[in-house]
């Protein structure tokens, strides 16, 4: 109760600030340098949806969990904003590529396969930070006759739709997530700052060949083949009993901004 209170009284006098001064500093949300090779963490906020407005912790669907799931919540504006922000098993190192990392492997039962239908069905956005800034998925579209890319925040957990010539609507996860960091190297001490955090999400359903282990290759995404995933042509359905390979990729990209 004495938290909640502080936290009410603090959250006024805020706004009292903005009213007086139009803007205030966040702390925490200062942006860090970074040298090649440095550890990012990446952490994961709440699912939201415009179609229904609650939210869900990230952790509340059987995503890939890390050893131990701690509350990251670090400045007073994500608490403000009710976010609910915890660490990721992701895994980045500055200025360092990866391909086709493998995060884990989940079979469906039929309360998590249900889980994630419903998550899917209501339209539900999974949303992540680096740095402090959220992650966007880009979108290109013709706006007057010239391209444009506009931004969305998060990206959906997962799709519906039909396999070809059936009628019957099925479920789909977004289970290859492909990273861009965008970052602005110093030319003079080499640190860089992060000034941007992408991701192209894509469904698909990974195969390998023989049994399960942890040094298992795919082959549906294999970076010494250069075999990468970038569609959806094969995508994972959500289903009971069904096998859900969570796989990711990680590209850096300089900015001049």
């Amino acid at each position: 109760m004495a938290m909640e209170f502080w936290r009410s009284a603090i959250a006024f006098l805020l706004l009292l600030f903005m009213h007086a001064a139009h803007s205030f500093y966040l702390p925490g949300v200062a942006p860090q340098d970074f040298e090649k090779g440095d550890e990012l963490k990446v952490k994961v906020n709440k699912l939201t949806s415009i179609k229904t407005q609650l939210p869900y912790s990230y952790y509340s669907l059987p995503f890939c969990q890390p050893k131990k799931i701690v509350d990251s919540t670090e400045n007073l504006g994500e608490v403000l904003r009710g976010d609910r922000i915890e660490n990721a098993p992701y895994s980045f190192k500055m200025r360092e590529a990866q391909m086709c990392n493998i995060l884990c492997r989940v079979t469906l039962d039929a309360k998590t396969a249900k889980a994630f239908k419903e998550k899917i069905d209501d339209e539900y956005r999974v949303n992540m930070i680096l740095d402090n800034l959220p992650l966007v998925v880009p979108i290109e579209r013709v706006d007057q006759g010239s391209p444009a890319v506009v931004y969305q925040l998060g990206y959906h957990v997962g799709l519906k739709g039909q396999y070809e010539g059936s009628k019957e609507q099925k479920f789909f996860m977004h289970n290859h997530l492909a990273f861009t960091v965008r970052y602005h190297r110093d030319v003079e001490t080499d640190a860089a700052r992060i000034v941007g955090f992408e991701v192209k999400p894509y469904s698909v359903k990974h195969e390998y060949d023989g049994e399960w282990s942890e040094k298992t290759r795919l082959t549906t995404c294999d970076p010494h083949k250069k075999r990468l995933v970038v569609s959806s042509a094969t995508p994972q359905e959500v289903e009971q009993k069904k096998e859900i390979i969570f796989t990711y990729d990680v590209d850096f990209q300089a900015s001049v901004f």
